[in-house]
């Protein structure tokens, strides 16, 4: 027997005989077509990924805080990602997900906002149609997108009127005074419904920022996926400030007292 595959001559074609001189009839495919498989999917499977991002409202306007690592899998991989951008004047969008993903809506955004300012209508996008728009994009693109691994908050100050508001790619949106994405969404909500919810209209931004600082702290200590290292972006009717990379303080010496942690046996 020849092992050399070299010398095995040409192979095999299904649609031939053995020989390579009749076709050989091909049976119709008659099973029903899947609209989404046939669809390109760019991130069923994604790479790059972040977690959680907060939102609440206080008396002067909106405040978000999302932290600065995007996870290579389940390696902490990138510590220094900006995931909350400006669009325009006065709205914040905070991105959870494949940040890949966050990268192509932050260049549509960007074209927006040139568009906008090129037409010289002395018009400025509100946050409510930032929202809308990014509904449309989302909806549109979720045969190309993986629904559980993209969400967005949106958030604004236009006009004496605070906004914010969730979108993903199933088409969700809705809106509340506090709204997390993510593990976000069980850990820090709970949070931020009892600190924040009726007090709006009296919550003063320092108040705020010790919240918001407090569930990114939670997220910390309970969230595989986070980082002690994060942003926060204010919307007022000064216009859109977010800030420099915040450090958080913890403490682990309470595990020292938890059993099967540590030195503790019994």
């Amino acid at each position: 027997m020849d092992h050399f595959p070299t010398n095995w001559g040409r192979p095999r074609n299904d649609a031939f005989d053995a020989y390579g001189t009749h076709p050989i009839h091909q049976r119709p495919v008659n099973t029903p077509k899947d609209a989404f498989d046939a669809g390109v999917q760019r991130t069923q499977q994604p790479i790059v990924t972040g977690t959680s991002v907060l939102g609440l409202k206080f008396k002067d306007g909106i405040m978000m805080a999302a932290d600065n690592l995007a996870s290579y899998g389940s390696l902490a991989r990138f510590k220094d990602i900006q995931r909350l951008q400006g669009v325009g004047t006065n709205t914040v969008v905070g991105a959870g997900g494949d940040m890949s993903d966050f990268q192509y809506i932050q260049r549509m955004l960007d074209e927006l906002v040139v568009n906008e300012f090129t037409s010289q209508d002395g018009h400025t996008l509100s946050p409510a149609e930032i929202h809308e728009y990014l509904a449309q994009v989302m909806y549109a693109r979720r045969s190309k997108m993986n629904p559980l691994w993209n969400s967005l908050l949106v958030g604004g100050f236009k006009d004496g009127e605070r906004f914010l508001a969730y979108v993903d790619l199933l088409g969700t949106t809705y809106s509340a005074s506090t709204l997390a994405t993510g593990y976000g969404s069980m850990l820090a909500q709970p949070l931020l419904r009892k600190a924040v919810e009726g007090r709006e209209d009296t919550l003063t931004e320092e108040e705020a920022r010790q919240i918001i600082e407090e569930c990114m702290r939670v997220l910390f200590y309970r969230d595989a996926r986070s980082l002690d290292k994060y942003q926060v972006a204010t919307v007022t009717a000064e216009g859109v400030t977010i800030s420099d990379t915040q450090f958080l303080k913890t403490s682990w010496s309470f595990a020292e007292g938890i059993r099967g942690y540590g030195a503790q046996t019994q």
